[in-house]
């Protein structure tokens, strides 16, 4: 029992971490039409590791491994498949694969670590072409990407496995009528299109870190798929940016403390109540240090001053220690590049903590004409704070319960409930 527990536990592992760039490699063999091919090859050497590993053991080396099966499959599909239309052989690269004398040999090429890489960048680049939508791109990701099943993103976003099949064949049929190719993109094209993947990448990041379509306040497997994907980035020496860098940092202070939100009913706990002995250290020195790294530029982004925000939080030994006036002098800053209504509200809770709640009240008064801010729940209850330190009650409860008519989260909805039966 205990050695399918660890057989079941490495195939899982592998599957989130490898399976997208196998299936990268694979649809840069088969093209971008046969997408469902590639992930069928990868789907079949799961099957036989797990069938083989029962009765046999685990290799030694369970990643390569599960990579000679894939390339041993690609052969037999492309033998398979050699006289028929369904794989284009026509560029000089793919003509090689069309004959036993070289198919082997340039076969090996496809697999070699550093093509691997860039497969698997490039097709993330796919996926997060600026044309299609964002609610594509995070389910393109974790499709293809992160091993997610058709079933897993559905619940992932409450809907069903159908909304995200046809989510995903608009997606594939993009890639087919506009001939989009997993690759890199040119050093002219990279910047812009790298923003884009960032953008994605934290997407499905604050997806994990205050779900909105689960049942858990926290998704550790988007968090970590999330971290994943940056971390390719960073690997890669085309794609290893300040933005990059000042994204890692950012997620790592935010996982730091994803142990302490909740208590061990599932409830939130503010960040004033939590434990900081049971933050993660390793995770504030790793985004220390990709902080730094980020600062190396000549270039600031939102995630630079949002990771320096998280940063003053990681670094505080209590909640009262807070550098609150450094937090307001990020939040100034982040303005400054990006005028968001998000940003602005989050700002007017660091002045009701730095100066106070009549400064605070003044400065949310200003946002209450902002459209996209009347419907979005964190406004109501942050209002709703602020109220409340004031000392008005009523407008407190007021604000709370319009915050919890407005949250799609249980645990949200729990959490204004507890907050409106204190006052």
């Amino acid at each position: 029992m205990k050695d399918q527990q660890s057989i079941d536990q490495t195939l899982n592992h592998l599957f989130r971490h490898e399976s997208g760039k196998m299936v990268s490699v694979l649809v840069k063999i088969f093209g971008t039409e046969n997408f469902e091919l590639a992930e069928d090859v990868v789907q079949d050497a799961l099957v036989k590791a797990l069938e083989t590993w029962k009765y046999k053991g685990m290799p030694d080396n369970p990643r390569a491994w599960l990579y000679r099966v894939a390339r041993n499959k690609a052969i037999d599909t492309i033998r398979k498949h050699k006289h028929t239309n369904l794989i284009d052989f026509s560029t000089s690269e793919k003509q090689l694969l069309s004959s036993e004398y070289t198919l082997s040999t340039t076969m090996d090429t496809f697999w070699q670590e550093p093509n691997i890489q860039d497969d698997f960048l490039g097709m993330m680049f796919a996926c997060c072409h600026p044309e299609i939508s964002k609610e594509n791109q995070i389910t393109f990701i974790l499709k293809s990407l992160c091993g997610f099943s058709t079933k897993e993103v559905a619940r992932s976003f409450l809907t069903s496995e159908d909304t995200i099949s046809k989510r995903l064949y608009r997606t594939k049929e993009y890639f087919r009528k506009n001939k989009i190719s997993p690759v890199i993109p040119s050093e002219e094209e990279i910047s812009g299109r790298t923003a884009t993947v960032l953008s994605s990448i934290y997407l499905l990041f604050n997806e994990g870190y205050n779900a909105t379509h689960s049942e858990e306040i926290i998704r550790k497997d988007l968090i970590e798929q999330a971290l994943h994907l940056c971390k390719s980035l960073l690997d890669n020496k085309k794609t290893n940016s300040p933005e990059a860098n000042a994204l890692m940092a950012l997620m790592c202070f935010h996982t730091s403390r994803s142990e302490s939100r909740v208590n061990l009913n599932g409830d939130l706990i503010l960040l004033q109540d939590q434990d900081r002995k049971s933050w993660n250290n390793e995770l504030i020195e790793a985004g220390r240090d990709y902080l730094f790294k980020a600062g190396l530029g000549t270039t600031y982004s939102a995630y630079h001053f949002e990771a320096g925000i998280a940063y003053q939080h990681c670094i505080a030994k209590t909640y009262e220690d807070t550098n609150w006036n450094a937090i307001l002098t990020n939040y100034d800053l982040l303005l400054a590049i990006a005028d968001d209504p998000i940003v602005a509200l989050n700002r007017c809770l660091v002045i009701l903590e730095s100066a106070g709640p009549e400064p605070a009240l003044e400065a949310i008064e200003n946002l209450e004409n902002e459209p996209i801010l009347l419907n979005y729940h964190l406004y109501h209850a942050s209002l709703g704070k602020i109220h409340e330190k004031s000392g008005n009650k009523n407008k407190a409860v007021a604000c709370y319960k319009k915050a919890m008519t407005l949250t799609q989260s249980k645990h949200e909805k729990q959490f204004f409930a507890q907050k409106i039966s204190t006052i």
